[in-house]
């Protein structure tokens, strides 16, 4: 099988490469800035996005597409930034559905990344994929623009990753939320009551795995693991499996001074479910936090 990743040098993109080059899959990885120089062992073809407009059968015979890209939400949103993280995930979009559109065979499928934010945040309520859009606030009208941009993929099948919070070892979230822990200064943020949605990075894989093969799964998928926990319960769940008290609350006045308009990813969440997935009879390894958190802690 040949597979074009959008984003694959980035965390989720990069377990994904792995993954697939272990099972024999030919990759293109589709970058802005490919490496100059190739490692040993089996390596994925590179492609720039330039390279790419110039001449779309660079990724002609490919069966699928999964398109990561977009610039980190994990920066300030001031004017200039807020237009950068929307037009990054708006125009890669626009040019691999040019590309795709050039090409004789297409893609079965394309799976494109969104984000569980396109449900806004409640402390009361529970989201599926069936649940409307309610933004309120910058990152859920982002994921309503990003999965409005992904229409433009036409003739293929269309599945759309709501993506949680992606709990790996080394990146992604979780080493910033258990260095607390480890410093002996763990605690709640904020209230403690909003919701913290998450799926380890090995799950993640294997979604994004199986929404690659099984042909009956389109549109909205939750990418996370079927027991969301209050971000209380996150922080004792870091501390039982690290050993380290959880005592130290951060108020939300000071995360707020902080981060400013960011703060609302921390201090905000939703309650989602991966409802479409448990139909499909998707078999989580690590469907409990604290089994996911001994996992990192160990591996």
């Amino acid at each position: 099988m040949k597979i074009a990743v959008c984003g694959g040098t980035g965390f989720i993109g990069s377990a994904l490469t792995k993954h697939w080059l272990e099972v024999g899959y030919e990759i293109v990885i589709i970058t802005r800035r490919p490496p100059e120089r190739a490692t040993s062992g089996r390596q994925p073809q590179y492609v720039s996005w330039g390279e790419l407009e110039r001449d779309p059968q660079r990724i002609a015979g490919v069966d699928a597409v999964v398109n990561l890209s977009g610039e980190s939400l994990n920066q300030r949103w001031t004017k200039n930034v807020r237009l950068r993280i929307m037009q990054s995930r708006v125009d890669s979009i626009a040019a691999l559905a040019k590309a795709i559109k050039q090409l004789n065979k297409k893609p079965e499928v394309v799976i494109q990344a969104s984000a569980m934010s396109f449900y806004g945040t409640s402390e009361t309520e529970t989201f599926d994929e069936s649940s409307p859009h309610r933004p309120t606030d910058f990152p859920s009208t982002v994921a309503e623009q990003w999965e409005a941009a992904a229409e433009a993929f036409q003739d293929v099948r269309l599945v759309k990753l709501r993506i949680s919070m992606v709990l790996g070892r080394d990146k992604g979230a979780f080493p910033l939320l258990k260095l607390p822990y480890l410093m002996g200064f763990g605690g709640r943020i904020g209230s403690g009551r909003q919701w913290a949605t998450w799926i380890h990075i090995t799950d993640m894989v294997r979604i994004v795995d199986f929404c690659l093969h099984d042909r009956s799964i389109s549109g909205a998928v939750n990418s996370s693991a079927p027991n969301p926990v209050t971000n209380d319960d996150f922080g004792r769940t870091i501390a039982s499996v690290y050993h380290r008290p959880h005592w130290f609350p951060v108020p939300a006045f000071l995360i707020k001074a902080t981060l400013g308009e960011m703060s609302v990813m921390v201090l905000e969440g939703q309650k989602v479910i991966p409802k479409k997935l448990l139909d499909h009879g998707f078999q989580y390894q690590f469907p409990d936090l604290k089994h996911a958190l001994e996992d990192l802690h160990t591996n």
